[in-house]
Formats: structure tokens, C-alpha cells, sequence
């Protein structure tokens, strides 16, 4: 399905990287092997295209610094790198990616509840491919990373009103989220290990609507335009909450589930429509796909009405000792930047892990909050790639059994103490109306630091790892500020400070986190 117009942009897309991230990975490239060639991404979109504006192939005008450079990284010589690959027909017959195959699943999904003929929405993705700017694209990708969090919170007040929205208070600041909750949906501090958190498993009888004609079309270039990035997509189960009995120490409720595909093509485009209206101004008549599916706080927590995704996400703090250089012990508080890739929350800030609330083989088992959280972890920090639900084919039947955990998760289960994890809090992102697991992850053992510090890493998700210290807070007054925050993330974030301060002790030497709901 995929369309390249040279072998360059094709490899490119096969290493899962976007043109901001190739380039930087070419100038460490560079840097590392001596050579002299550098390339920037408006370059590289005119490589990539194979041709210069008049039609003439670019090869023999490449610099040969920059030439030779591309030749080191690719191992192909810069005439194949520019030439036009192989037809994608061929190479899909040869062995079929399994991107092609989940994105076959969801063009069907398409045709079905567009109510259109079989195999038109291939025709009509491959259409809008053809028509698609690969630099407009990026260039519009990042004007949206620029629409501030603030922005965005304040266009959804004016849309729905202050009855629910969550405000953050931190040194003096207040700081206004998209997501609405409820007193009693708050410091919950609920122990994330299967017996306060029961989530049960219910029958999804519901009928879906079909598509109309604005809903169609935007499920289509979403999916054109998720082809051209190599965006991950993987139509696996999502848990849709139908219902939710929250308290102290409580965490329960049903869910069902539905495939990925039915939440990607519907609910999460609520999000790029809004970034859009928010960048020219106005949401007036700008937001026919949140007119229909979330025109009003009711329909917001009517959970069972309507398909209601969402993830569980948790600030990750681990006990530091003493250090000369740093200081007092302390708790390295992990924060991601979100890589261009991933579906949800794109260049934004967020805490870590984060992940979509879904099963990987044991529905039943897997609807518990915290073995969506464990799994994160093992994933997101701990360098597990087999519970990747975007990048293997082959699962084992039990990805999470303690005989695959990885060596940190293993001394981790060793004694309970070293690890705590908690629910902080529950409320719906008004931004795509997903559900949110806020939640705080403490490894209160400084032993996990000494041994397996240089270990954490963040995976594909994020594209870059920040460290803060929770006695610093001066900089966590600023972190806490900054525009790029996912709301979701900095409602993570804020709880978990919260309730850190409460069980922290002296390791944490924060101002107080409040909030408050409404105006």
C-alpha cells in the first residue's frame, strides 16, 4: 500500500524514523565516523522527491560530502538511493509487511461503515497519497506540537463550560487541564495489584453508526497521512469503558473491548480537529466531528454510549543515594518527550509509562489497571520489546509470565516493598474524551538505582528522556509550566507529585500540590 518515490525515502520509512529524526540520527552519523556531509530536513525532503523542481534527477548535483554520507549510513550507492524503488505490488507479494496486513483491516473497517463498495477506500487512500506533500505534512505536524496545552484547555472550557475541569495549584501557579473529574474520583491512592483494582469484563453488544460523509473523509486521510509518516498502527483490542465505581483505595468497573481501528478512525481524530480550529482561532463550525460524537459534557460521561478508550499513565519516580555531585538522596523523576510516531499525543510532553489500556492475550486477566502499568514498564523502561503490541508478530501466550520478566522487574518482584504503584486519580480528557488511570510508580529501594540506573531507557515512544530531582523545585515549578505537556500527562503528573509528597519523605522537598474543580 505504501507508495515511495526513491529507495531513500523508502529505507528511511523502514527504519521507522521521521525526516526530523533521520536527520538527527545523520549528524551523530557523521560526528561519530568522521565524515564531513551534513544534511537538513528541507534537504532531505528535495533528496527524497529524486527529481528538482524542473523534473531533471538530482543525483549528479548531490554534494559528493553528503553523497558519501547517505552511501556510509545505507551501505547503497547514492544513484540507487535516488532511483525509484520497486513497485509496492511486488514487494507486497513477496513477503506481505505486517503493516500492509493491519492496514488492509483497516481500509475494510473503512469500507464497511462508510458504507462504500469494497476496496474503495484503498483507491481513495492511494488517491490522497499521490496528492500528499511530505513537507507540508511534517510543517503541519509541527504548527500542531505549537498550539500550546493552555490553548487547547481554554477552547474547551469556552466549548463546554467549567462544571468538572480539573485545575492544578503549584507555587502560587494554577494551571488549567482538559480533563474533567470528581472529588471522589481523586487521591485515590488505590495499590495497583489486582485486588482493589477490579475492572470486570462485559458483553460489547453495541450497534455502531455508520460514517458520514465529514467522518469518512477524515478516517481516510488520517489514514493516508499515517502511511506517508510510518506511523505505527496495529489493530489490536482496546478496553472501552462502559462504567466506572470509584473511592479510597477502590478502583472498579467494566469494560469491553473494540479494535483499535474503530477508535483511531473516530474518537482520537477529535484531537487534530480541535489543534486545527485552536491554530486558526476558532472552533466555531471548525468541529463537525466533535459537534457529533461529543457535543456536551453529558455525552462526555455517558460511558456507555459511546466508545470510550484510554490508557494508564503514571509519573515514575526512583530512590536515588546520596551523591557528591548531586547531593542529598533523592527521587529521579522521569519525564518523556513523545516521538512524531506514535498515534497519541505526538511531540508532546508526558510522564512515563504511558500506554493505551488494552489486552495482549488474556482479556479477561489483562482489564486490571496494573497489568496494563507493569507491562508499560517492562516496555517503556526496562527494554522488553515482546510486549510491543506495535512491533512483533509473534507473542508468547503469556507475555508478562515472571519467567520472561526483564532482570530489573525480576529483583523488583523480589521483595514487595521496592515497588510501590497507586491510582492517584480517574478523569475524561475533553481533548479525544479518553478515559485517564492517573497513577504513580515509587521504587523506594536507591539499591534498584546503583544496579540498574544505566539500564532505563526509553523505547521508540519518546524521543528524548528528561530527568528531574524531587528536591529540586525550581525546576519542577518550571517543567510543570511548559507549554508541549499532554494535558493527560500534566494531570499525571500533578497527582503524582501529591500524593509523592505524602509518602516521599525526605526526598521530597516539592511546594505543595492543590487542586480544585471548575471556575
Amino acid at each position: 500500500m505504501r507508495t515511495f518515490r526513491t529507495v531513500l525515502e523508502q529505507k528511511i520509512r523502514e527504519r521507522r524514523q521521521t525526516l526530523q529524526e533521520f536527520v538527527e540520527f545523520a549528524e551523530v552519523f557523521a560526528r561519530e565516523h568522521n565524515e564531513a556531509g551534513t544534511i537538513g530536513v528541507r534537504h532531505l525532503q528535495r533528496l527524497i522527491a529524486g527529481r528538482k523542481p524542473s523534473g531533471e534527477p538530482l543525483g549528479p548535483t548531490v554534494q559528493p560530502a553528503t553523497a558519501r554520507l547517505l552511501e556510509r549510513i545505507f551501505d547503497v550507492r547514492i544513484d540507487d538511493l535516488l532511483s525509484e524503488p520497486r513497485p509496492p505490488e511486488v514487494v507486497e507479494q513477496q513477503r506481505p509487511e505486517r503493516d500492509t496486513v493491519e492496514l488492509a483491516a483497516a481500509l475494510d473497517w473503512l469500507d464497511e461503515r462508510a458504507g462504500w463498495q469494497s476496496g474503495t477506500s484503498r483507491s481513495k487512500v492511494r488517491a490522497r497519497l499521490a496528492e500528499l506533500d511530505l513537507g507540508h505534512l511534517l510543517d503541519a505536524g509541527a504548527r500542531r506540537t505549537r498550539v500550546g496545552r493552555t490553548l487547547l484547555a481554554r477552547a474547551l472550557v469556552d466549548y463546554y463550560g467549567e462544571r468538572g475541569i480539573y485545575r492544578g495549584v503549584y507555587a502560587d501557579a494554577e494551571i488549567l487541564t482538559s480533563v474533567v473529574t470528581r472529588a471522589d474520583w481523586l487521591d485515590l491512592a488505590c495499590p495497583l495489584d489486582g485486588t482493589q483494582d477490579r475492572l470486570t469484563l462485559a458483553d460489547d453488544n453495541g450497534c455502531r453508526a455508520p460514517l458520514d460523509d465529514v467522518e469518512a473523509s477524515a478516517a481516510m486521510s488520517r489514514l493516508a497521512e499515517s502511511v506517508a509518516l510510518g506511523v505505527r498502527f496495529t489493530n489490536l483490542p482496546l478496553y472501552r469503558l462502559r462504567s466506572v465505581d470509584l473511592g479510597r483505595q477502590r478502583v472498579c468497573g467494566r469494560v469491553s473491548v473494540v479494535p483499535f481501528v474503530e477508535y483511531a478512525l473516530t474518537a482520537d481524530l477529535l484531537e487534530r480537529e480541535l489543534t486545527d480550529a485552536v491554530s486558526i482561532g476558532s472552533l466555531i463550525q471548525r468541529t463537525p466531528l466533535r459537534d457529533k460524537h461529543l457535543p456536551s459534557l453529558d455525552s462526555v460521561y455517558d460511558l456507555s454510549g459511546r466508545v470510550c478508550a484510554g490508557g494508564v499513565l503514571a509519573l515514575c519516580a526512583i530512590a536515588r543515594p546520596h551523591d557528591q555531585v548531586r547531593g542529598s538522596a533523592d527521587y529521579a523523576l522521569l519525564v518523556q518527550e513523545r516521538s512524531g510516531q506514535v498515534l497519541n499525543a505526538a511531540g508532546r510532553l508526558a510522564v512515563i509509562p504511558k500506554g493505551f489500556h488494552q489486552p495482549l492475550t488474556d482479556v479477561r486477566a489483562e482489564a486490571a489497571v496494573g497489568a496494563t502499568l507493569r507491562r508499560e514498564l517492562e516496555e517503556e523502561l526496562f527494554g522488553r520489546p515482546d510486549v510491543d503490541a506495535t512491533a512483533s508478530d509473534a507473542r508468547p501466550a503469556v507475555p508478562m509470565h515472571p519467567g520472561r520478566w526483564s532482570e530489573p522487574m525480576k529483583w523488583l518482584a523480589e521483595e514487595p516493598t521496592r515497588l510501590r504503584m497507586e491510582c492517584t486519580g480517574f478523569g475524561l480528557n475533553l481533548v479525544s474524551g479518553n478515559y485517564e488511570f492517573a497513577s504513580l510508580v515509587v521504587i523506594e529501594d536507591e539499591e534498584f538505582w546503583r544496579r540498574f540506573g544505566g539500564q532505563v531507557e526509553a523505547n521508540w515512544e519518546a524521543a528524548g528522556l528528561r530527568l528531574y530531582s524531587s528536591l529540586d523545585g525550581d525546576l519542577v515549578s518550571e517543567l510543570i509550566r511548559q507549554e508541549t505537556w499532554s494535558n493527560e500527562g500534566l494531570f499525571a503528573l500533578l497527582q503524582g507529585l501529591r500524593r509523592l509528597s505524602e509518602v516521599g519523605g525526605d526526598r521530597v522537598s516539592l511546594p505543595p500540590v492543590e487542586w480544585r474543580l471548575g471556575g
